[in-house]
C-alpha cells in the first residue's frame, strides 16, 4: 500500500537530489519553443504505426491514419509527438529499416507543423531519413548503433532520448537492475552514456529509466507494476545526471482491468511527483487534467 509516510520517507532519504541543476532541452517547435525540464511537466503523445502495439488506441493503420491522430495528440496538449513503427513488445515481428522509413517519412512531414515530432527507433538509415524530413527528437531505445546514431543527432542539433538498456535494442530480453534500490545502477549507466553522447556533440539529452519495456525478471504483473511505481516515484534522485528525465506511464492490466485506460492518470500522479519532465502517454487528455490538478490544488 502507498500511504503518506512512504513519500514522506523518500523525501526524507533523498530530498537534497533535489537541489540538483537540471539543463533544460530547448527545442524549436511550430509554435514556439518547447522546454523540456524543470516548470511543467512537457507531455509527449505517441501514434505507433505497427499492428503489434499492445496499446489498441494508440495503433495507426496508415501515415495518413498517424497524422490525423498526431495532431488530435497535439491539440490535447501533447508538445511532443512520438512515432514509431515497430512494437517494442518482445513477442513483435520486427520492421526492416526500409519499411519503417516508408510509414514513418510521411508521418513526421505531415506533422512537422503542428508539433515537436519524435522518432522511437533503433536504426542509423530510420534516424537520418527521419531527421531528414523535419523530426526533432530522437527516441533511441537501442545500442547496437549508438555512436552513429548519436553522431546523426548531433549533425542535425537533435535532442536524444536516451533509454535504459544493453542490447542492441529494446526488444532482445534482459532484466532490469535486480537490486532492491535500482537508482543507484541507472545512475551509473547513465552517466557513462551521456558522457560519451557529448563528447560526439549532442548536446540535447534526456534520460529514460525504461519503465515501459519488457524485462524478463518483471514478467510477473504485479511485481513489474511495484518496480515501475518504485522508479516512477524516485526519478528525482537522477537529477545527479544534470539532464531532464522522460518516463513512459505504464497502463497495468492486470490491476486495472477494463478500466486501464485510467491507469496512465495514476502513474502520471507518481511520475510527476517523482520529477519526470517529460511524459509518453497514449492518453494525452487524460494526463493532461491530471497535471493540471496538481498544479492547481494543495494539500496545505
Amino acid at each position: 500500500m502507498i500511504t503518506l509516510a512512504d513519500l514522506a520517507a523518500l523525501q526524507n532519504a533523498h530530498g537534497d537530489s533535489w537541489a540538483a541543476s537540471v539543463a533544460p532541452v530547448v527545442l524549436d517547435g511550430p509554435h514556439g519553443s518547447v522546454v523540456i525540464g524543470d516548470g511543467p511537466v512537457t507531455l509527449m503523445g505517441c501514434v505507433n504505426l505497427s499492428r503489434d502495439s499492445t496499446y489498441r488506441e494508440s495503433v495507426a493503420t496508415s501515415p495518413a491514419d498517424a497524422v490525423r491522430m498526431g495532431r488530435i495528440q497535439a491539440a490535447q496538449g501533447a508538445a511532443v509527438i512520438d512515432l514509431g513503427a515497430e512494437s517494442s513488445n518482445a513477442r513483435a515481428a520486427r520492421v526492416s529499416a526500409e519499411d519503417q522509413v516508408d510509414a514513418l517519412v510521411p508521418a513526421v512531414k505531415g506533422l512537422a507543423a503542428e508539433a515537436v515530432v519524435s522518432v522511437e527507433t533503433y536504426e542509423p538509415t530510420v534516424v537520418r531519413a527521419c531527421l531528414d524530413a523535419g523530426a526533432r527528437i530522437l527516441n533511441m531505445t537501442g545500442r547496437e548503433h549508438e555512436d552513429e546514431m548519436l553522431a546523426l543527432a548531433a549533425e542535425y542539433d537533435a535532442a536524444v532520448v536516451m533509454c535504459f538498456g544493453e542490447t542492441a535494442n529494446v526488444r532482445e530480453i534482459a532484466d532490469v537492475p535486480p537490486d532492491a534500490d535500482p537508482i543507484p545502477v541507472l545512475l551509473d549507466h547513465f552517466r557513462a552514456r551521456i558522457t560519451h553522447a557529448r563528447s560526439l556533440g549532442v548536446t540535447k539529452l534526456v534520460i529514460d529509466p525504461g519503465m515501459g519495456f519488457y524485462y524478463g525478471n518483471l514478467v510477473d504483473p504485479p511485481t513489474r507494476a511495484r518496480h515501475q511505481t518504485r522508479v516512477l516515484a524516485q526519478c528525482f534522485r537522477l537529477r545527479d545526471l544534470g539532464v531532464p528525465v522522460c518516463n513512459a506511464v505504464p497502463h497495468s492490466h492486470d490491476l486495472f482491468g477494463d478500466e486501464f485506460r485510467k491507469a496512465e492518470g495514476f502513474y502520471g500522479v507518481f511520475a510527476a511527483l517523482g520529477g519526470t519532465h517529460l511524459l509518453r502517454t497514449h492518453e494525452v487528455a487524460h494526463l493532461r487534467v491530471v497535471l493540471r490538478g496538481l498544479a492547481e490544488l494543495s494539500v496545505r
